[in-house]
């Protein structure tokens, strides 16, 4: 008896404090503040009956210069994305500088929508809203084809009315995605009339409202002016003339959404550090060589 004893009290000393508690650690994407888990579980659970079938959802994110649109689906092995837009592609549209407000973002996510109805051959069926942008506007199914449905993840961002992610969405819904919204948090939503304001909406992607700033500032504060907006000036690009060009961008890109990758060169003058693995043949031939050097010798 005094030896089982011994050894319950000996097992006993190996378990810590820690042992006993029931504290679970969560996972990192949440420590670190990346991943709303909350709203990532009700985004990708599919229903079973579905089949496998994948949930898709326009994800909208933004960095202190670019603004990202992609849609993606949840797989066991990770998420995968179908198509991507950002908006440093918009240079190539004529929208040269500013690629961070909201016409830049509505941009954004107009081309996101056309780029993804052109791979899968939807283009042409679904067009969109080209007229009255500060409309509110759903796409309605036409032909055998249904619209591409997806819904919107907004990640991290503060959901206020007047959020640059809605001005992606709206792009991304007058570009033919099928996305279940309402107007409520357009720029232009007023809270205690509750109704929209079609006007401000436009004057919001057309960029009217940086427009109507630069006119202000330049007769106001010419010096600030100069400064303020630096990197329109440097790319030869006129804000007070934003909402005219505009226009031109949106209709550039529905012209032609596709993505074109650039041809990769390597460089002239490239280093190398490591030693190249030679073939057999090389090294029978080095062999040979050095078999000659040391019978020469």
């Amino acid at each position: 008896m005094g030896k089982r004893k011994a050894k319950k009290r000996s097992n006993s000393t190996l378990k810590t404090t820690s042992y006993f508690k029931r504290f679970q650690v969560k996972f990192a994407r949440r420590r670190l503040g990346k991943t709303d888990y909350y709203a990532r579980q009700r985004l990708i659970l599919q229903d079973k009956n579905k089949y496998n079938s994948p949930k898709y959802r326009f994800s909208v994110r933004f960095t202190n210069r670019d603004v990202i649109c992609q849609v993606i689906y949840a797989t066991i092995k990770g998420d995968v994305t179908i198509c991507a837009a950002y908006s440093h592609e918009l240079p190539k549209y004529g929208m040269k500088a500013g690629l961070t407000n909201y016409a830049a973002t509505y941009a954004t996510g107009l081309l996101c929508a056309r780029r993804l109805l052109t791979k899968y051959d939807l283009a042409e069926t679904y067009e969109g809203n080209t007229e009255n942008l500060g409309e509110d506007y759903n796409v309605e199914a036409e032909g055998d084809r249904r619209p591409f449905k997806c819904f919107l993840d907004t990640g991290l961002v503060r959901t206020s009315t007047g959020s640059r992610v809605f001005a992606a969405l709206k792009g991304a819904v007058d570009g033919g995605l099928d996305i279940p919204h309402n107007d409520k948090r357009y720029a232009g939503y007023d809270l205690q009339d509750k109704s929209l304001d079609t006007e401000t909406l436009e004057r919001y992607i057309k960029g009217g409202v940086v427009a109507e700033y630069a006119e202000e500032m330049e007769e106001e504060e010419p010096e600030k002016y100069q400064e303020h907006f630096k990197n329109y000036h440097d790319q030869e690009f006129d804000p007070t003339e934003l909402e005219d060009k505009m226009e031109e961008v949106f209709e550039a890109i529905r012209e032609d959404p596709t993505h074109t990758k650039k041809a990769r060169s390597k460089p002239a003058d490239a280093k190398v550090w490591k030693p190249r693995k030679l073939t057999y043949d090389q090294r029978k031939a080095a062999l040979k060589a050095k078999l000659e050097a040391l019978v020469a010798a």
